[in-house]
């Protein structure tokens, strides 16, 4: 017959038994939720690996990015720099070119009024001698300008005597107007110069046509002297024999425009050059 011990006995191997059962299914179901939990909570930290190498990633190309363009900052600041020191230089030189271009006109424009005065002086100077040689005749006096120098021409026949080298009359006559011009332009310079033409010639007093042209030209320049009051370092002597002709020496007419005596009027190289100066002023 069952005690009452046995039946408290059964009671609680029956209580345990059931307190066992419970436990066992409240841990299988909490063992499920976190190993549902542990899955999820790895893919979320596999994710958040991956979004975390891929952001890696991307901040690795976003820096090389950025130094790629910071580089490229450099250099354009650089050539900025370099464009804005070529643009003042360029404008330096510019400055200097419209300096110097402007400092040439003005010298030009100063050099030509210097030409101008001189071309006036020269002007007045033909006017001068036209004006007072005016009554001679043109085939024994010609007046002209070449290069802006005056020549008088001054034909043999009216100078001398065929083979001499003295001063006629009539060349005295014509040398003391040419004289009276040229005392009241100081300035000024003469240059005689004597020439022939082939037809050779032999005296006892003359070698050749080259002595016989410097002894005319000398004598003039001794008559401009002595009898006409003009300085004799104003004026020079020149033969220049039949080696500067004008026409052909075949003929007559020819040989006689080479017979000629030729006063090169020239203004001072000294006065010349302070009337430059005073034109570039």
């Amino acid at each position: 017959m069952e005690t009452k011990r046995d039946k408290m006995k059964k009671v609680y191997v029956l209580a345990l038994a059931a307190a066992l059962s419970l436990t066992s299914c409240v841990s299988k179901q909490k063992y499920v939720e976190l190993e549902t939990l542990q899955n999820t909570t790895a893919d979320k930290l596999s994710n958040t690996k991956m979004e975390l190498a891929a952001a890696t990633a991307a901040k690795e190309a976003q820096a090389k990015e950025l130094a790629t363009l910071r580089a490229q900052s450099s250099s354009l600041m650089k050539q900025v720099g370099d464009l804005t020191a070529m643009s003042a230089t360029n404008a330096q030189n510019m400055e200097k070119t419209l300096e110097s271009i402007n400092e040439k006109e003005t010298s030009i424009t100063r050099l030509q009024d210097a030409m101008n005065r001189k071309d006036s002086v020269t002007f007045a100077l033909v006017t001068s001698l036209k004006g007072a040689l005016g009554d001679m005749n043109d085939e024994d006096v010609q007046i002209s300008v070449e290069k802006g120098v005056v020549y008088v021409n001054l034909s043999d026949k009216l100078m001398f005597r065929p083979g001499s080298d003295y001063v006629s009359k009539d060349a005295k006559n014509v040398l003391g107007k040419v004289a009276k011009i040229m005392n009241a332009k100081p300035g000024l310079e003469i240059l005689v110069e004597g020439h022939t033409d082939t037809d050779p010639i032999a005296t006892e007093c003359v070698k050749d046509n080259w002595e016989l042209s410097v002894r005319r030209a000398t004598n003039i320049v001794r008559v401009l002297q002595t009898e006409h009051g003009i300085a004799a370092e104003r004026m020079t002597a020149a033969g220049r024999g039949e080696y500067i002709p004008v026409a052909s020496n075949d003929t007559r007419e020819g040989r006689a425009a080479n017979r000629r005596t030729r006063i090169v009027v020239l203004p001072k190289l000294d006065e010349f050059n302070k009337m430059i100066e005073e034109g570039l002023k």
